[in-house]
Parts: C-alpha cells; structure tokens; sequence
C-alpha cells in the first residue's frame, strides 16, 4: 500500500470515527491535525532496510493544537489506524498521570468500541511504580533465614531520608501492604494505593532494575510489574511517559523508536524532562553505604567464586577517602557559603563559572572515577556469576535472588557517583570551539545538626543538543503536540529546545483553537505603581489590588503566585469572609483540593484556589469552576536556576542575548498555559487578570502578549479604573 493510500485510508477511519460518536464533535482544526498525522506517519519508514545502504525516511511533525482542538482523537484515531495497516505499534508518551489515565481508562476505550479493526491497548509505567513481593515479604517479616540479613544495615546505609519512621512503625506499614496484595485489595502498583507512602518507606519495597532477577526470582509469577507487562505485548497502543521514554532508551522496555510510530502528547514538557533525566548528583557526606556494598560485595563475591572480589576493599577504602577528601576541601574552599541561610530554593549552592573545576579537585575526581569503575566492574562480574548460578541452579533461586537485590539496593548510587564524577570532569573545548557548552556543575553546602552536608552535582544545559543525540536520532516517525509550542507566535524557540531546529525531517502545524476569545474572555493588564523587580513593594501593592478585585468573583476562580512567600502574604491579607472563600495549595492533597472547589462552586458558594506553578497547567476547570484567572507575576524562572544561569553564561560568552534567546520564550509558553486555564469550552466566559506592569510597558511584553490567545484586552490602574 503507498504512503498516499494509507494516509488516506486512516484519514477515513478518522472521519468515520467522528460521524459515529454522539460524543465526539467534527472540528476543521481536529480534521486538520488529523491529516498531518495521518501523511507523517504514513511516509516514514520502518523497520530494517533491505538494503543496509539506504537511507530510512524519517518524518516527524510538530503540532500545536490550541485548547478544544480534540488533539487526542485527531492523533489516536489516524495513528492507530496507520499502525494496523503498517502492522506496527503506537507508542503514546505523556508528561502527566492525568492525561495517561484519560487515554486509557476514557479516550482509546472509547475509540476502540468505534473503529471498524479492534485494537488493544495498556499502560507503560517504570518498575518503580510497582512492588517487589520478595522484597515486601522480607520487610513484612516473612522472609526466610537465609535472607535475614537482606537489609540488616540498609537504614544506616541510606543515612538521613530514613529516620522518619522508627523500625516498628516501618514494620507495621509494611505487614499491612503485604497484607492487602496477599488479600488482592490491592494490585502491587503504588499509584492505586488509598494512601500513598512516604519515598522512604516506598523505596526499599520497589521493583527497581538492579535488584531484580527477572524469571528467576521465586516471586516471578506474580510479579506484578512483569504482570502488567505482559499485558503490552499484543497492545498496538502503549501509553507511556517522557520519564520513561528517556530511562529505557536503548533498552526494550519500550517499542523500538525504529520500528513504531511515537507520539508525544504535552511536547512543551520534553525539554526539562531532558535535562533533568540526564543529570547527575552525589552526595558527599554521607558515604557508609560503600562500606556496606563492599561488605556485601565481597561476602556474595566469594560465594560466587569471583576472583576480582579480592580488590573490592581497595576499589571501596580509595573511593571513600577520596570521596570525603573531596567534601573536605569543598567545606573549607567555600566555608563562607556554610554560614549561609536556605533560601526558598533550598541549601546554599556554589556554581562554577564556566564549569571550570578548581584545579584540586581535578585528580581527586579522577581518583573517584577510576576507583568507582572498577568497583562496578565487580559488581558486573559477581551479578553475572549471580545469573549464570540461577539458570543452572533454580532450586536456589530464592537464596539467590535475595544476594542479587542485596547488591542492586545500592549499586545505583555507585553508578551516580561514576557518572557525576564523568560529567564533572568534562572538558568545554577552549575557544574559538564553542560547538559544545560546558555542563553546569555545582554544589550544595549546609550545616544541620553540627554535621557539614554537601552534595554535588552537574547537568547539560542544552537540552537540544542532548535529545538530539539520545532520542531523534533513533526516531523514524513522530508527532509532538501540545496547546503551547510556540513562543511569542514562533516555533523556533521549541524546535531549538528539542533538537528539531534545522532538522529537514521535521515540519510545523499550527491548529488555532475553535474558540472566540474575543468574545468570550478578556484580558486585564493592571498597572502597579511599584516595578515588579523591586519584590518587597510590588508584592505589597500586589495584594492590595488583587483581595479588592477577588471581592468581585461570583463563583470559582484561580489566582496563580510566582513564589510561595508571595502566596502566603496574599493569604495573610485576605479579610475573614474572603478568607473562608480560599483554598491554598499544600493545605490538602492536589486531588482533595480541586474536588472540594468543585464541590464547593456546584453547591452555589464562592470558591478560589490559590495556587503556585504547578497550579498553571494540567487543571481543566471549565464554566463556572474558574470564571476567573489571576496571575500575580510574569513567571520567569526561578533565578537561583544553576543550569539556567549556566546556559545564559555561555550564550553571553557566545555573543548571544540569554535574555531575548531563552528567557522571554520560556516565559511566553508558561504564561500561555497559564492563561489558558481560563476557557476550557465554546461556551466559557471568563477574565484573565495579570499584575505585572511589564506586559504593556516594555518591548518583551508585547511579544508575550502576541504568544496569548486573542483575547480583549483591556488596562487598569491599582484602583481599578480602566486606563486608555
């Protein structure tokens, strides 16, 4: 079948999708979207090349598809349709929970009872989402002799994050989890918890990779983690996340990018998802848990009849020593900053300009980075010998698997050791070679209880450059979506962001959202006398003029801060009534806060959250649940961001403006978004207020302002009078 037919053929699965669902509603945008994604996915191809010398067609397609466009069924219905013709796979990733528990427990059921060819979907989440029984049993107290020691000296290993709960109280949560998965009152997977747990008492019990044998391990026919992914393999539809696409890269956990059609849904997240998944930390005070890995190592490694085991103790006695040689000449380099106060962005941080490490630490981080590759060489040969010792020997599977999660409970803070130390070390070519930035680096240095703690870490900062490298190049067909791609009415900025700038592959689509903004919503710019970067009087002023125009909000609103400081000074200056009216973020749980709000709006009150920068996106709140967004601030990134102050460093050094290149952009998708909250249907009506003066007194915020939807517009002064 050509290219042509079967983007034609899945375009009419489309149109007949939509001509039977009562529900669904025929929009030209959604028909629009759906034929691009229909011709991109129909004219890549896939899979291996009959002849090794030609070169595969790649094309990917980015889409912003403005809210109520109906993005979801303009790609599901056409993609699947391709991917049943191509006998190939879709592969859905998402930035949110939210929006992958509506494609799998609302949009593709729906669409699957529709479609003229049945297929079959599931949800992709990492392993450390579910729980490992023979961990969980261990804990639980129900664990064999030969496993007492399992996790002996794992409290102390793992150092602070663990004395939140006494080993009684520990016990008790764990004898009750086991409890409700041996009753099946609950599946294993953390997220369908009632209650969910604390990281520290989750961690120890989740089914992460290095500790996890596989179909040796005793507790593999009801694992539920290999249970759920044994329900992906006859899926053609796999609903994942950028998390977890970017972890298994390389891996099979995911369809081969080669060989499926990808699409990925929330597109303006990839980026700092990028550089967040590609960075590296390790903490430099808090080092026993080599000790306990050597330990360990050297205990299975002679049971194994490793021979290297023998070096073990040296690899681990070097690495400490060196380790805290490392922390030690940090506290007395940087010994001002320790008397530093946290700030709201946390402990006190020391970055290096340019990335350039102090000459001390060079050959110590060297040291570190031999000492800890060796050391993990071991462990790879004992794991190997723990393998090979499985399939021969499966009687003793029990026995060892519990030595394989034993090593794998703490091997991945040696492999982020190595890795910090690696990108620590990296070298930015000297000029005029400024191809490649230097990676940010810096530490954080506190003092709590008499105890200096110091940590380090470094990252990319372009994560262009890095999804390019990790991701695109083994993409064939793509589609990136999202209601904010563009930034101040281009693309450029999010193309950059991905590593899709310049990409010949890669085209661009634009879908307006059917909505009348100018009718049903404005837009009020108030005037502060007080300039927004002087933060104690704006502030003051700020609040004065948003309790006076909360008065006036009839059923919901959302008013989004940049800062929680300026949130809880918003909360002190509310009077008593307008203060019952309010519900502020981190007073209940996000799903508790937002039911009470619509339950509150439903039965006729008042009702207004407050909320930071995580309120600004993913809330759908239409009609009278939100008739009103205010926003107190320009959201600019924070600017204690040390990968950020990097980027702008080098991009400075490179005679380019961080300001108008990278700040103005982001700003322009973040504020979009958060406007957006306030028209969720056709038949909306609602306002948007935002108290920075900016927008309308300065050359940058006229380009937010093209970024917005078409919104009326209008200006008021602090007092609320309309401005010409």
């Amino acid at each position: 079948m050509s290219p042509e037919h079967t983007a034609r053929s899945a375009l009419d699965a489309f149109d007949k999708v939509v001509s039977a669902a009562g529900g669904f509603r025929s929009r030209p945008g959604q028909r629009l979207m759906a034929e691009r994604v229909a011709q991109t996915f129909s004219e890549a191809t896939l899979g291996k090349m009959e002849n090794e010398d030609d070169k595969p067609l790649r094309s990917i397609a980015v889409i912003q598809a403005g809210t109520g466009v109906g993005k979801s069924l303009a790609y599901c219905a056409p993609a699947i349709a391709v991917a049943l013709a191509r006998k190939t796979r879709v592969l859905i990733s998402t930035a949110t929970v939210a929006l992958q528990e509506q494609l799998v427990t609302k949009d593709l059921p729906a669409l699957a009872a529709l479609m003229d060819e049945p297929f079959r979907f599931g949800l992709a989440k990492g392993r450390g989402r579910y729980v490992c029984k023979l961990k969980l049993a261990r804990l639980a107290g129900e664990g064999g002799a030969d496993d007492d020691d399992m996790f002996a000296d794992e409290l102390a290993a793992a150092g602070a994050p663990f004395v939140r709960h006494d080993e009684e109280a520990r016990m008790l949560q764990y004898a009750g989890l086991a409890r409700e998965l041996a009753s099946a009152a609950w599946d294993g997977d953390r997220d369908n918890l009632a209650q969910q747990p604390d990281a520290d008492i989750w961690q120890p019990i989740a089914a992460e990779a290095s500790s996890c044998t596989g179909k040796h391990c005793p507790a593999f026919n009801g694992c539920t983690y290999f249970e759920k992914r044994k329900e992906l393999v006859g899926a053609q539809v796999i609903v994942a996340n950028h998390d977890l696409l970017l972890s298994t890269l390389g891996t099979r956990t995911l369809p081969e990018l080669d060989n499926c059609l990808l699409i990925l849904d929330e597109g303006h997240h990839l980026p700092a998802v990028a550089l967040d998944k590609f960075s590296t930390s390790m903490d430099l005070s808090r080092l026993g848990w080599i000790d306990t890995l050597a330990s360990r190592a050297k205990r299975i490694g002679s049971l194994m009849g490793v021979s290297e085991v023998a070096d073990v103790g040296r690899y681990a006695s070097q690495l400490k020593q060196t380790l805290e040689d490392i922390a030690k000449s940090l506290a007395e380099l940087y010994a001002p900053v320790l008397r530093e106060p946290s700030s709201a962005y946390g402990p006190p941080r020391v970055r290096l300009p340019k990335g350039e490490l102090p000459l001390m630490l060079v050959e110590p981080l060297g040291m570190v980075s031999v000492m800890a590759e060796s050391f993990l060489g071991v462990l790879n040969d004992i794991a190997k010998a723990l393998r090979a010792e499985m399939k021969d020997a499966p009687n003793e599977a029990r026995r060892l698997s519990v030595l394989y999660a034993q090593l794998g409970m703490l091997s991945p803070r040696l492999e982020a050791v190595h890795a910090t130390a690696q990108l620590l070390l990296q070298e930015s070519p000297p000029p005029p070679a400024p191809a490649r930035p230097p990676a940010a680096k810096w530490f954080t240095l506190a003092e709590v209880d008499g105890r200096v703690q110091i940590k380090a870490y470094a990252s990319p900062i372009l994560p262009g450059s890095t999804l390019r490298h990790q991701l695109w190049s083994g993409v064939r067909a793509a589609v990136v979506t999202s209601a904010t791609l563009t930034s101040c009415g281009e693309f450029d900025f999010f193309l950059r962001e991905t590593g899709l700038k310049d990409d010949e592959a890669t085209t661009t689509l634009e879908v307006a959202s059917p909505f009348d903004y100018a009718t049903q919503g404005q837009f009020v710019t108030v005037q502060t006398l007080a300039d927004p970067r002087n933060a104690s009087a704006f502030t003051s002023e700020m609040v004065l003029a948003l309790v006076r125009d909360l008065a006036d909000v009839q059923h919901g609103a959302l008013c989004l801060f940049t800062s929680r400081d300026q949130m809880r000074q918003a909360v002190l200056a509310l009077p008593d009534a307008l203060r019952a009216k309010v519900l502020v973020q981190g007073d209940l749980p996000r799903i508790r806060l937002i039911q009470q709000h619509r339950d509150r709006v439903q039965a006729g009150e008042v009702s207004i959250v407050f909320g930071m920068q995580s309120f600004g996106e993913g809330l759908d709140l239409p009609g009278q649940l939100c008739e009103t967004v205010f926003i107190a601030k320009l959201p600019f990134a924070s600017p204690d961001d040390p990968v950020g102050e990097s980027r702008a460093e080098w991009l400075r050094g490179v005679g380019r403006d961080p300001f108008s290149e990278l700040v103005v952009p982001a700003t322009a998708i973040k504020l979009a978004q958060w406007a957006g909250r306030a028209i969720r249907t056709e038949t909306d009506k609602s306002f948007v207020y935002c108290y920075d003066r900016r927008l309308s007194d300065t050359s940058y915020g006229q380009r937010l302002l093209q970024g917005l939807p078409p919104f009326a517009r209008l200006r008021k002064d602090p007092q609320g009078r309309v401005l010409a």
